[in-house]
């Protein structure tokens, strides 16, 4: 290069590397200075490079020597751990030590993490703390002021309020740093050495002090006295209606004043005193407890705990007001002042005229006359509310109202005025509301009784209005929550916002039709199993939670339904007054029994149902006024919602859930259904058919000749071949051929049910033969077969009378739910025997009943692995042993014949519950409470409209 050219990159190099040391000794670091010989341009840029690169690499190596000095401090103190002779630390995130976390149950508070107790104590914030900015450990020193805030052990040091660390990211003027290097001490870290000295002073001033101590606490009291000024409204210990030993007086009464403490709290030192004695006292005479002189600020009162309120306020005092001498509760006591006040200021507010004009009593001013006398007043609040509260008049106005209501000791309306003030008010949720007039079985009409009744004798809104229960209703009801499926649902609309549709919405009407006198409403199937799906959301992802799985996981979650189809009997109205329908009714429900999620290659369980039965989860789709049997109108009506739900096995939920869109698939199980319409929906002929069985192909006869040993046969697809097998006759086949071919069949099926059984109605058709049983045991029938009516008669009424008065189990006309559950016992059995002369028939019946009681709980409970896993081992020979008794010791009744539920007891309980894991959970006991429900709402509907509700 020329010479200009070498003066020019001369003078470029030595100013780089000028800025180069520059920024070196801004980060405490010495470079050696070096004569540089003249550079190219690529050389130059290569050497800056290369300083730059030591100089992140030395950055990064004082960040991590910042981060490791910070592990050696405390997060509050800032004092190193080194200073204490067994260098002891704690976290300070993380639940407490067993130590601490025995003193807080001892004290009964609820906190449980060190973040908590921190920011209570020394009010500093570390939830939000940096590891590379805050130390992760504090002192044993503050660790023993924690300890000291909750206990009544004496602490041998002493935090000052204002001593607590700021911390700052790695800077070159880093002072942990500096301290680390240097070794130099802050300047508020006082030395072991110091500490121990000033310790020596304290107790020898207080050696010097102690002659004159007693005078000096006599005077102490009665100047606190004196500030405290509480005589008239504090209650004297004298009072108290019982003479209680003085050590227990001391215990309840302020160490202030020396009255009954009347709104106590508790300082970090253990002393109670009345709120307005010690907040005085604190005001005037210092920051330290008047009882030990500790030190203590207003923010560190708190309540005492809730054992020690309760026996303050179940002590018995004498009430001080003249002519009244009687004793009422300490808790209750301002409650009764209040009456001796409403009587007083009556006699007050009374107008007096002596001639003049005399001064009245603010409350008894007109609103003018008011608003002129509080003038003055109102323009001082105005102008405080404008300077502090941003001219909040009216927070002022209700919080000076919320202090002399607290300060008269007026607790109960000052709760009220301050939920008032929060918002809350004092009256009750529409949807709480709502629950109340579904849960008493209020009509609209007695609803608004009551809700005009406590308005008008309280003078507050304490049950909201009907249209308000209509409008929580709405939302708690499916069409509320927006989703879609994919591939989109055939024959059914996109729009999600619908809600209640008419059961015959979408049925062609012609001349040729059958005539549907019914009314009907339903939901739309994918609406209410949405709804369904969001009332579980908080269960799902708590389950999730549970099995640690990531909460933003969309799935795909697989969703278990369980169906159930009933029909109701007499559900006729209290006046008769509604349309001209059937007084039947028929109730298709669905619950959610379990969900789970696709993860790995396993499918994990994030919900199941505890209560599968019961009819709070058991939630209605369709309602009809119609018969059970009437083929006709039952598959008109339920039709299109099969159609939904057919077509919804075949594709997936979109539905936003905790924020994420995440997809559903249903799979769908209907086994709530009793045998009678089992055989409706499916085809089959009716219960008293050959074909005995809904779930196998044996015949009556078969069954009878072999009545463990059978397998499930049946299914809805073979049901639908078989039918059609049925209408053709492909083989032109006689009547009774085809018949035989196709085991029964002889309508089309239209509900897919699981092959299953119903332990509600199998617990009820099995008491049902047991109740006959009894009855031929009573007449000897082992003995003659050969009976007739009239006798058959005579024996169920003696055993109806002896039941009812052994047993008190009344006569029934047909056998329930409840009465099966009372007649299955071994005192039914013992209260049976009375009245059968044979010993050898007792014990043929004990045994029976004895095995059946065995097997029960197998089909009844939710969860027979786990709730009795010997009686489901057992459950095999217990049913054969069951069957030998029935065709020897009870062949009279059982050759050559056998009921349908026994058959299922005795033949497919094992099989089902290898397949389903339970019965009983799959049972139809939650529609049925569900039917309860309903006929009990329209048996006392009192309504005059013809509309239906």
């Amino acid at each position: 290069p020329s010479g200009d050219n070498q003066v020019e990159n001369k003078e470029k190099a030595e100013k780089e590397a000028s800025l180069d040391n520059g920024t070196l000794m801004q980060m405490d670091v010495a470079v050696p200075v070096v004569e540089k010989p003249l550079l190219a341009d690529t050389d130059l840029n290569h050497n800056k490079q290369a300083l730059e690169k030591d100089a992140d690499s030395l950055k990064i190596q004082e960040n991590a020597a910042h981060q490791a000095n910070l592990q050696q401090l405390c997060r509050i103190c800032g004092v190193s751990f080194k200073t204490d002779r067994y260098k002891r630390s704690h976290p300070v995130h993380g639940p407490v030590d067993c130590e601490t976390q025995g003193l807080l149950r001892k004290k009964e508070k609820r906190v449980t993490s060190w973040p908590d107790l921190i920011a209570k104590v020394f009010k500093i914030d570390v939830r939000g703390d940096i590891d590379t900015i805050h130390p992760t450990r504090f002192c044993h020193n503050c660790w023993s002021i924690i300890h000291r805030k909750f206990s009544n052990a004496p602490c041998e040091v002493y935090f000052p309020r204002n001593s607590t660390m700021e911390w700052k990211s790695h800077s070159p003027n880093c002072t942990v740093c500096y301290t680390a290097r240097c070794g130099v001490k802050r300047k508020n870290q006082p030395s072991n050495l110091q500490l121990g000295k000033r310790l020596k002073i304290i107790a020898e001033r207080a050696r010097k002090t102690k002659g004159v101590k007693k005078q000096v606490q006599v005077n102490n009291k009665n100047l606190m006295k004196k500030i405290a000024n509480c005589k008239k409204i504090h209650l004297s210990t004298k009072l108290l209606a019982v003479d209680y030993p003085a050590d227990f007086i001391k215990s309840i009464s302020c160490q202030v004043c020396d009255h009954i403490l009347a709104d106590p709290v508790e300082t970090t030192c253990s002393h109670l005193f009345c709120r307005t004695c010690i907040l005085k006292c604190l005001k005037v005479m210092g920051s330290y407890c008047p009882a030990c002189r500790y030190p203590c600020f207003p923010t560190d009162l708190v309540s005492p705990v809730k054992s020690f309120l309760n026996i303050l306020n179940s002590l018995a005092v004498r009430c001080p007001v003249k002519e009244c001498d009687e004793e009422v509760l300490l808790g209750k006591y301002c409650h009764h002042l209040s009456s001796h006040k409403e009587v007083k200021r009556k006699e007050i507010y009374t107008h007096v005229n002596k001639g003049g004009r005399p001064r009245q009593h603010l409350l008894s001013l007109t609103r003018r006359a008011q608003k002129h006398r509080l003038r003055e007043l109102k323009l001082q609040v105005k102008a405080f509310a404008e300077k502090e509260e941003g001219g909040d008049i009216k927070a002022v106005c209700l919080t000076l109202f919320l202090l002399a209501l607290r300060a008269r000791n007026e607790h109960r309306q000052a709760d009220e005025l301050e939920a008032i003030m929060q918002g809350k008010g004092s009256g009750l949720h529409p949807a709480v509301c709502l629950a109340i007039r579904v849960n008493t079985f209020l009509s609209c009409s007695q609803y608004h009784k009551m809700y005009r009744t406590v308005k008008a004798i309280t003078g507050r809104q304490i049950f909201q209005p009907l249209h308000a229960l209509r409008a929580a209703e709405k939302a708690l009801l499916p069409g509320y929550h927006p989703f879609e499926w994919k591939p989109p649902l055939k024959n059914v609309s996109t729009n999600t916002e619908v809600g209640i549709i008419d059961g015959l919405s979408g049925l062609p009407h012609s001349v040729d039709d059958y005539p549907v006198d019914t009314i009907a409403k339903r939901f739309r199937y994918d609406a209410a199993l949405v709804s369904a799906l969001m009332d579980l959301e908080e269960d799902i992802l708590e389950g999730m939670k549970a099995q640690d799985l990531d909460d933003y996981l969309n799935g795909p979650f697989t969703v278990v339904v369980k169906e159930s189809c009933d029909g109701m009997g007499d559900v006729s109205e209290k006046h008769g007054s509604g349309p001209a329908v059937p007084e039947k009714a028929v109730r298709f429900s669905f619950t959610l029994m379990n969900i789970t999620i696709a993860h790995g290659n396993e499918n994990v369980r994030v919900f199941e149902e505890v209560k599968p039965n019961s009819e709070l989860c058991c939630k209605p789709l369709c309602l009809m006024l119609a018969d059970e049997s009437d083929h006709e109108t039952l598959t008109a009506i339920l039709s299109p919602l099969i159609a939904e739900r057919e077509t919804m096995k075949s594709s997936v939920l979109l539905l936003e859930m905790g924020g994420i869109l995440r997809t559903f698939k249903f799979i769908f199980r209907g086994t709530g259904y009793d045998e009678k319409l089992v055989r409706e929906v499916e085809g089959l002929e009716a219960s008293g058919s050959t074909y005995i069985c809904t779930l196998c192909d044996a015949t009556r006869l078969e069954a009878s000749q072999n009545l463990v040993l059978h397998s499930i046969t049946r299914s809805h697809a073979e049901n639908l071949e078989r039918y059609e097998v049925w209408r053709s006759n492909p083989y032109n086949e006689s009547v009774d051929e085809l018949r035989d071919r196709v085991k029964g069949v002889s309508a089309k099926p239209f509900i897919e049910t699981v092959p299953s059984i119903d332990a509600l109605h199998c617990d009820i058709g099995n008491a049902a033969e047991f109740y006959k049983i009894f009855q031929f045991e009573i007449g000897e029938v082992y003995k003659n077969p050969d009976i007739s009516k009239e006798e058959r008669k005579r024996w169920q009424l003696t055993l109806d009378k002896h039941l009812r008065k052994k047993m008190n189990l009344k006569p029934i006309m047909r056998m329930n739910g409840n009465f099966a559950r009372k007649l299955m016992t071994k005192e039914t059995v013992e209260a049976v025997c009375e009245l059968i002369k044979c010993e050898e028939r007792h014990d043929a019946l004990r045994e029976l009943m004895d095995l059946y009681l065995k097997m029960k709980p197998v089909w009844r409970s939710s969860c027979p692995a786990k709730e009795c896993p010997e009686l489901l081992c057992q459950y095999s020979f217990n049913s054969q042993r069951f069957a030998e008794l029935l065709s020897t010791k009870f062949k009279y009744r059982y050759e050559g014949k056998i009921t349908n539920y026994f058959h299922k007891t005795l033949a497919h309980v094992p099989e089902i519950i290898e397949r389903d894991g339970s019965i009983g959970a799959w049972a139809s006991e939650g529609n049925e409470s569900g039917n309860k429900l309903f006929r009990r709402f329209r048996k006392m509907n009192a309504r005059q409209s013809k509309c239906y509700e």
